[in-house]
């Protein structure tokens, strides 16, 4: 009879064995179907948690939540997500931060045009699952009312609605000036001169989304992500009907249109300015030789 340890390890071995063998069944090959997986998983955790978040703080009468716990949450979900997909797509989870890299040559167009559409369908699809485990909170405050405006409005739990005295044109370059400073961020982060551990990334990026939710998120909320405002857009259609479309003038195509600009912007403005310009690091070789100056060893210091 074995010890109980030795049957402990042994369980745990053929427990081990039993994971990698459905792992190896299960894994996906093609890199482009994998990092689409894995875009489309990230962006629905997203939603699902950031749509909570705002659905918490509507639907309890701004009781349960404040403005820094938006931020904070938000924060969280994009550190914890990206976490989540950082050794497979890297965890874009916005068409924005993915037209940045297809423009700085880290990703194939053909790549960016899949992420973009299944970042868009996990948004979608992370609001509804938020929608439904809200739902009685939604009857339990508007009743049988859906609206855009007004005291008992719900429609703002989904995307994005400025205010009447915000014009389109603000709202523009609200969108744009938010998503250029994520991206900028963004690229100061994973760029490889700076020497910032990988293992810190996204933890950077949840402190940048929150630092842009504290200085600029007044106008419309800072969505600064085409899929996370398309897409929850897209499923509120069912609820709201066409003014989730037609409100204010038609905005709805601004938080979609704006951030691809002002990533574009950011990206390339931290190339011109700083990231161009860093020296490269040079590898300097010692050699360690005893008393009789023999070499023992090489010593490299970058």
């Amino acid at each position: 009879m074995s010890p109980p340890g030795v049957a402990i390890n042994i369980r745990m071995a053929a427990e081990l064995e039993r994971t990698e063998q459905v792992r190896a069944k299960i894994q996906i090959k093609n890199p482009l179907l994998r990092n689409a997986l894995s875009e489309f998983f990230g962006t629905f955790l997203l939603l699902f948690i950031g749509i909570g978040i705002v659905m918490q703080f509507i639907l309890s009468n701004e009781k349960l939540n404040t403005w820094i716990n938006i931020n904070l949450g938000w924060g969280l979900a994009i550190a914890f997500t990206v976490y989540t997909c950082s050794k497979t797509s890297g965890g874009h989870f916005n068409p924005a931060v993915s037209i940045a890299f297809l423009t700085l040559g880290k990703l194939p167009f053909k790549d960016f045009l899949v992420y973009c559409v299944v970042q868009t369908i996990g948004a979608a699809l992370g609001s509804a699952a938020a929608f439904g485990l809200y739902y009685d909170q939604f009857v339990k405050f508007a009743g049988a009312y859906r609206t855009i405006l007004g005291p008992k409005a719900t429609a703002g739990c989904f995307c994005s609605y400025p205010a009447l005295h915000v014009s389109n044109t603000t709202a523009f370059f609200d969108q744009f000036a938010g998503t250029a400073l994520l991206v900028l961020f963004v690229c100061v982060v994973i760029d490889k001169r700076n020497g910032i551990p990988g293992a810190a990334h996204p933890l950077l990026f949840g402190l940048v989304v929150m630092m842009i939710g504290t200085a600029y998120g007044m106008n419309l909320g800072y969505p600064i992500n085409p899929a996370r405002d398309l897409g929850p857009r897209l499923f509120s259609f069912f609820i709201y009907g066409s003014g989730v479309f037609s409100y204010h003038s038609y905005y709805f195509w601004i938080p979609v249109i704006a951030p691809l600009f002002g990533a574009i912007f950011g990206a390339w403005s931290y190339t011109f300015f700083v990231g161009a310009h860093i020296p490269d690091q040079r590898e300097t070789t010692y050699v360690l030789v005893d008393e009789a100056n023999q070499p023992l060893k090489l010593a490299t210091d970058a």
